[in-house]
């Protein structure tokens, strides 16, 4: 396990579970959305995230988490460890409730510097 990747649900817990896993691996953990956001929530184009995804892989050991559908392949096929959060609905909502109220006002590590917390109806959708 040198090169893996985490999905699943927002609030799922891929954050929490890729630090752990790099705390303990001792493998450099990337948050795909402390890369692809910018301040104030404006997103990275996605010819630029598909870059910086070819550029991620080529590390000989890495942590990434996160979904990011269109640029998924990338990361499939250059990982040896596929973990895929599979965590009730609810669960994941209330998970994303609870750190809203965790980082009001804030942004949280895992994040773009500049992207305060917030919970939406598209994110619970």
């Amino acid at each position: 396990m040198e090169k893996i990747i985490l999905v699943g649900s927002g609030g799922s817990g891929k954050s929490t579970l890729a630090k752990q896993l790099g705390d303990k691996l001792s493998l450099k953990v990337y948050h795909l959305d402390a890369i692809f956001w910018k301040p104030n929530w404006v997103g990275v184009p996605k010819n630029e995230q598909r870059e910086i995804q070819h550029e991620l892989i080529k590390n000989e050991k890495w942590i990434i988490d996160g979904n990011y559908g269109g640029t998924m392949g990338i990361r499939l096929k250059a990982a040896d460890t596929i973990i895929f959060l599979d965590v009730h609905r609810t669960i994941c909502i209330y998970r994303a409730f609870k750190r809203m109220l965790q980082y009001r006002n804030k942004t949280r590590p895992d994040m773009g510097e500049g992207c305060e917390e917030r919970l939406d109806f598209g994110f619970i959708k």
